[in-house]
This record gives C-alpha cells, sequence and structure tokens, in this order.
C-alpha cells in the first residue's frame, strides 16, 4: 500500500519553503523532502511581484522533488500578511430529534458562519472552539449527546480576496493545485505545541521575516489570532542603517553575529562591516550591533504584548509562550519574551514527525511541516466523517469558484 504525499508550502518574505511528507498508516507523517529558496516578490507576507515569486516557488518545488522523488502537484498554502483579521462568532440551533448529529453540527457551524463580511475580504477558517448543549459548555465533539438546543463558538479567519488570489495565481503558474490556504501561524502550531500548552494556555509568536503572527490556544482551541506586520527584515534594515551597510551584509551579519540581548554580548568583541559605495570595510563593536538591535526587539514583543492583553485573552497564558519562526533564533529572543510578557518561554522546533526530521529541525521550516501536518489532520477528518467538510475549512476549489465567476 502506498503512503498518501502531503506537501506544505511556506510562502514567507525571507524565503519560499516546500516540505514534503508521507502519511503512515498510523497517521504519523514521515518527512521525505526539503526546498528552500529565498523569496524574491513578497513584502510583509503579501505578494508584490508574480513572476519573481514563481520562480522562487519552482526552485523551492525542484529541489523537494528532487529530495523526495517524486512529483509535487498539489499543495497546502500558507497565508499571512497584516490583512489577516480574526474574531469570535456563536451560533445556535434547535435539535429536531433530540439528539445531535453530524448534519446537526455542520448546520449549527453554518450559523455561526453566517456574519456579515466585506466583499473585498474572504474566510479563510471558521474553526470550532467549543459546542454547548442545553447549559453544558466545553464540549469538542457533541455528537451522540442528548439535547433540545447546540450551540458552537467558533473563530472565524479572514484575509483580503486578492491576497489569496495572488498566492493561488503563483502556485498555478509554477504548475500546482492549491489544496487549501492555511494561516500561518495556524499551522506553526501544529508542529510545534503540545497538547498540554494547548489545552492550559499558551501564546504562539510566529517571529518570521515580514511578520510576527499571534495565535493564543486554550482549552486545545485557538482563541485569538493577530498579525503585525514588524519581523527580522526590520532588524535587517535597522542594521544596514545603523551601520552604514548594505542590506544584504547586513542580513548576513544579523545571522552570524546578531544578538537581541546586550548584556549577552562580550564588551570586547568586535566585527567587520563592510562600507557603502566601495567604501574601506569599518570595524565596529558588537555590541553596538547590540544597541541597534535589542530596542527593536522589544517593541516588536511589546506590540505582540499589548494585542495581547487588548484580546482579552491574556489571562487564559498560563503555560507561557512559545515564539518560532526563522527570526527566533536570534540569540537573546527567548530572554526579551521571558522579560515583556513576564512568564516562560522557549523556541518552538518541529515536532510529532518523523522520517528525515534533522533536515527541518530549525524554527523557520516550522510553518511548512506545520502546513503538512494540518494537511494530513484534514484529510484525516474528511475521511472519518464523509460529510461537507468544506464548510468547516473552506476548501480552494469552492473559493476559486467564487472569486472568479461572477466578477467577485
Amino acid at each position: 500500500m502506498m503512503e498518501e504525499l502531503i506537501v506544505g508550502l511556506d510562502i514567507g518574505t525571507s524565503k519560499i519553503c516546500a516540505v514534503v511528507g508521507e502519511v503512515r498508516p498510523d497517521g504519523m507523517v514521515d518527512i521525505i523532502g526539503m526546498g528552500s529558496h529565498p523569496s524574491i516578490g513578497l513584502r510583509k507576507g503579501m505578494v508584490i511581484n508574480i513572476q519573481n515569486t514563481v520562480n522562487s516557488i519552482k526552485e523551492a518545488i525542484e529541489e523537494a522533488e528532487t529530495m523526495a522523488g517524486c512529483e509535487i502537484s498539489s499543495v497546502y498554502a500558507g497565508i499571512a500578511g497584516g490583512h489577516i483579521k480574526g474574531f469570535n462568532s456563536h451560533g445556535v440551533i434547535a435539535l429536531k430529534n433530540r439528539e445531535v448529529t453530524k448534519v446537526d453540527i455542520e448546520r449549527v457551524i453554518d450559523a455561526a458562519r453566517a456574519v456579515a463580511i466585506p466583499m473585498d475580504r474572504e474566510m479563510i477558517h471558521a474553526l470550532p472552539q467549543e459546542f454547548i448543549v442545553d447549559d453544558q459548555a466545553g464540549i469538542s465533539d457533541p455528537a451522540g449527546m442528548s439535547g433540545v438546543r447546540l450551540e458552537v463558538k467558533i473563530h472565524i479567519v479572514t484575509g483580503a480576496v486578492t491576497s489569496a488570489q495572488n498566492i493561488i495565481k503563483c502556485a498555478n503558474r509554477a504548475g500546482l493545485d492549491v489544496y487549501d490556504i492555511i494561516l500561518e501561524s495556524l499551522a506553526s502550531s501544529e508542529a510545534t505545541l503540545t497538547d498540554e500548552e494547548s489545552n492550559l494556555g499558551v501564546a504562539l509568536i510566529d517571529f518570521g521575516g515580514g511578520t510576527t503572527d499571534l495565535a493564543i490556544f486554550s482549552q486545545g482551541s485557538i482563541k485569538h489570532t493577530s498579525v503585525l506586520t514588524l519581523g527580522g527584515d526590520n532588524l535587517t534594515n535597522d542594521i544596514a542603517i545603523g551601520a552604514r551597510t548594505p542590506f544584504k551584509e547586513a542580513e548576513k551579519i544579523k545571522i552570524k553575529y546578531g544578538c537581541g540581548l546586550i548584556s549577552l554580548i562580550g564588551k570586547d568583541e568586535t566585527i567587520e562591516v563592510p562600507s557603502v559605495g566601495g567604501r574601506k570595510p569599518r570595524t565596529i563593536s558588537r555590541q553596538l550591533l547590540g544597541e541597534i538591535l535589542e530596542p527593536r526587539v522589544e517593541e516588536i514583543f511589546s506590540l505582540i504584548h499589548q494585542e495581547m492583553i487588548r484580546s482579552g485573552y491574556d489571562g487564559l497564558v498560563t503555560s507561557g509562550v512559545v515564539v518560532t519562526g526563522g527570526s527566533s533564533l536570534l540569540p537573546g529572543v527567548p530572554e526579551i519574551v521571558e522579560q515583556v510578557f513576564n512568564m516562560p518561554a522557549r523556541v518552538g522546533y518541529p515536532d510529532n514527525i518523523g522520517g528525515l526530521k534533522e533536515i527541518v529541525n530549525s524554527p523557520m521550516y516550522a510553518t511548512a511541516v506545520g502546513l503538512v501536518l494540518y494537511g494530513a489532520r484534514s484529510k484525516q477528518r474528511e475521511k472519518k466523517f464523509r460529510i461537507r467538510d468544506t464548510n468547516i475549512f473552506n476548501r480552494i476549489v469552492s473559493r476559486m469558484r467564487r472569486w472568479f465567476t461572477e466578477g467577485e
């Protein structure tokens, strides 16, 4: 029996990454291939140049195909950017037969999804948080329970139609079908969070190149999502300006010598910095680099902390903060997060996988691995229920039909 292949495509601001996973009969996912290519054509998580993005996707896919020894035709793609908005909704129905059926679950989720959304926005996810049968709350699966009234609380994630269209267009031009679009912070949570953390309450921060995403989980379900359009590229830009060096050189300096906390840097450490316009390289103190980076890192996490407080769910985050994404590799990040949030923090590495896990053993691959895990889980759910799962996890086929017909 041939195992099922699932491909996650993380179209990020800094890099485009494709991860190939094989679903074993026991449901475990083995990583069998990975391809990565610098991202040219995106800014702050959004496509700004179609052709450059298509070329980067092709490079990443070819590399993944070579390593996995297979041909890739469809992918689960990630979406991020400042246009992403999340909010909670509530639905109620009366039970006809006094017993909750799969059709009733579908009906109540449809009722909760029936909210007014502007024409230029599209619903990406409608994620059930909890079901309530009569007055009994906190139910994750009410099927088979008796009652006269069924309620559901869901978290709805919406994004700009044009942004989602551009992601699909780029993938299609690279010869790929997009099976579904998934919020990147939700995908990252699949790869990095433990069940204990998501049940106790945890804040996941995906510290990427162009954006920093926040997702709050409690009692095993998602409570809040938001996207901040600041990330690792802002750190690189600060180095380029502060040290008067080209952007590409600033990126290399950040990766090799960068540190987000001045107290972790030795006083006598120095680094050589290339100058602009053919001038001679200069030697600067590594502490100066820390003085450039620390305020910006602190600012980004302070804004995320303010967003967490504003959401009203800060009291639910009892297990601490998990930081993932490529920029979380910067030394000093967990310490700054602990200072700003006043709670434990750790860096989230991809987990819950087998196979060639060492090739994706970095926070920068958390989203791509999470897309594979998300795809595997949603396919298992479809096989199990055989109902219109598209109502819960908006499948791309129906979206494209709406977008490209009737002028929408």
